[in-house]
């Protein structure tokens, strides 16, 4: 061990400031090309979870004007990405769930050439930034509207996990409400 006075070598500095720095969990499945074609479950959320794009009433979303927006970023995902397809999807007030289909064949299965394939993080990247861009123009300045770092992925694997991800995502309004309640809506 040294004391303060001496002068650390730098190659114990550098194992120091490792051992301090807290360590992130790896977001996405190590090794796995994430442009290849499959479906994926994805899960974005607002900076500390605020609640700007609508509100749940009657287990059904109303979406304010942020809302929209978001909403038709999501929509216009294809017209940036062409192997991107957006499958269901829910636009709750702090977070979206949704599918993507990442397809690199169009017109019927002839792969083009020379077509971009765009992998799942520079796709939600152009959404984040797409809709944040529009939203905090909206904003005038008023308040700067942020996406939480990074997002939750789940590479849907068979026709019955598709099924319960469209499932949960269609009936994840009525669920918002059953847990913004408790216990107290719990009557017997």
């Amino acid at each position: 061990m040294w004391e303060r006075s001496q002068t650390v070598p730098y190659d114990k500095k550098i194992m120091i400031e490792k051992k301090t720095l807290p360590s992130r969990k790896r977001n996405r499945m190590k090794g796995y090309d994430y442009s290849i074609p499959a479906y994926y479950f994805v899960t974005i959320c607002t900076q500390h979870k605020n609640q700007l794009f609508g509100n749940i009433i009657g287990g059904s979303v109303k979406l304010n004007h942020f809302g929209k927006v978001v909403e038709q970023c999501w929509n216009d995902l294809p017209n940036h990405y062409s192997n991107c397809e957006p499958d269901y999807f829910i636009i709750m007030p702090d977070h979206v769930h949704g599918i993507l289909i990442i397809d690199n064949r169009r017109e019927g299965s002839v792969t083009l050439p020379n077509a971009r394939h765009y992998g799942l993080s520079e796709i939600i990247r152009g959404f984040k930034s797409f809709s944040s861009k529009r939203i905090n123009t909206l904003l005038n300045n008023e308040s700067k509207f942020h996406w939480q770092r990074s997002f939750y992925d789940r590479i849907i694997r068979n026709e019955k996990e598709l099924f319960q991800i469209r499932r949960y995502i269609q009936q994840n309004p009525l669920r918002w409400e059953i847990e913004k309640e408790l216990p107290d809506n719990l009557e017997i």
